[in-house]
């Protein structure tokens, strides 16, 4: 238990990564643990998309950043993309999404693996150019991006240092 605490204060949002690929046995452990995250009532609603293919994650790049605005690659040069989507018909598909993002990046540095929550895959994934690589990918159903993991090894002097925790984070009710 101790380790898995330590795991969880010490992740980071990694946002420079080298470019070569995580390790396939890496991969497997993070997405596992990913399938482990609680959905409500265990109905397990969302679905990870593994995108590996450097056209499709340059394209899913070229999509976020419509969104975005900024010009540049909104997942920092990552080599692995994990889309996270939830089906639209639990009304818990956002939490259910939310949940299995943090697993997959508590999962990724407990293997050393660099990892970061990137948004607007709602907007990518409601579009007609999104609807189209879930119909290419045999994704069928009503189903919301929920978020982007991205995944790779951080460049030199990419883990920065934790903020201090606020101090009126915990409220007792005693």
């Amino acid at each position: 238990m101790k380790e898995t605490l330590k795991d969880l204060k010490e992740r980071r949002s990694i946002r420079a990564y080298r470019p070569e690929q995580i390790k396939e046995e890496e991969l497997q452990a993070i997405l596992e643990a990913g399938t482990y995250a609680p959905t409500g009532m265990g109905m397990q609603s969302p679905k990870i998309v593994v995108v590996q293919d450097k056209e499709t994650r340059d394209y899913l790049s070229v999509l976020n950043d419509r969104y975005m605005g900024s010009g540049s690659d909104p997942f920092y040069g990552a080599p692995t993309v994990l889309v996270v989507l939830a089906s639209r018909e639990r009304p818990t598909c956002v939490e259910d999404g939310a949940l299995v993002m943090g697993n997959l990046m508590n999962a990724a540095h407990a293997v050393g693996v660099g990892s970061c929550w990137i948004h607007r895959a709602r907007e990518v994934f409601d579009s007609e150019e999104g609807k189209a690589l879930l119909k290419k990918w045999g994704v069928e159903g009503d189903y919301v991006g929920v978020g982007h993991c991205i995944l790779g090894y951080p460049a030199d002097g990419a883990v920065p240092e934790a903020k201090p925790r606020k101090d009126d984070y915990i409220v007792y009710v005693r």
